[in-house]
């Protein structure tokens, strides 16, 4: 929807450059948000990034520094306590202030995708961060909400331990993945933040704890419902338009 002030062809009739004053007034919010973020094309792969580089990768420098915690489905005693472990997860978490607890999820509607990331600290909602884009599956939503959220969680004063509780735990398997994959990129630009929070303090860890949609545990819960409170009819649904 807008050009290339280089190209020597003339803009596209509907490119926002050709429309009137008037025209652009009967834009409205959303429309707008396309010319600057929807339907672009972001790179996928970065194998010569330097997270993966054999010796200096993460997994071969931080590997005490992460984990995954997962879900097994095969018996009710153990889903039983897989909720009991994340219930005291909570509760340990909101009575130390250097944790900081992520619960994240995302999903897809109408071809809009929302990504959302709480993160407690103390048992207070410190930071609430709401995304929505097109175009996108909900794996990628969601690596975008584990980004940002980690981002945010490694700034926050005295936080030694990020804890991020999601219904999709093979999503974040990947940020540790140094093979070619389409979220490579942005694996990269979180191993990065990783990195530096990790090398800030020796004793600093992440942890990654899996959560059903179906347990109905409350904190993912709420934001399971939030991602999919959100309804947004397109004017131009496809790429094409």
């Amino acid at each position: 929807m807008e050009i290339n002030s280089d190209s020597p062809t003339p803009p596209h009739p509907l490119s926002l450059s050709s429309l009137t004053g008037h025209q652009r007034g009967l834009i409205k919010g959303h429309l707008v948000n396309m010319k600057n973020w929807f339907n672009k094309v972001f790179p996928s792969f970065d194998s010569l990034n330097s997270e993966f580089k054999p010796g200096d990768r993460i997994i071969d420098c931080f590997s005490n520094h992460f984990s995954f915690h997962l879900f097994r489905k095969n018996l009710d005693c153990l889903f039983k306590s897989h909720i009991q472990q994340l219930d005291n997860l909570a509760i340990k978490s909101s009575n130390t202030p250097s944790n900081a607890l992520m619960v994240m999820d995302a999903s897809v509607k109408n071809n809009v995708a929302s990504s959302i990331a709480y993160v407690h600290v103390h048992n207070k909602l410190i930071i609430k961060m709401l995304h929505h884009t097109v175009n996108v599956t909900s794996i990628e939503a969601e690596f975008f909400a584990i980004r940002c959220g980690i981002n945010q969680a490694m700034h926050l004063q005295y936080i030694s331990k990020i804890i991020v509780v999601t219904n999709s735990i093979h999503t974040t398997r990947k940020i540790f993945n140094p093979s070619s994959h389409p979220l490579q990129k942005q694996a990269a630009l979180i191993l990065n933040d990783l990195r530096v929070f990790f090398n800030c303090c020796h004793e600093n860890t992440i942890e990654f704890w899996e959560c059903p949609s179906k347990s109905k545990w409350n904190p993912h819960q709420r934001v399971d419902i939030k991602t999919k409170l959100f309804n947004l009819t397109l004017l131009f649904p496809v790429k094409n338009s």
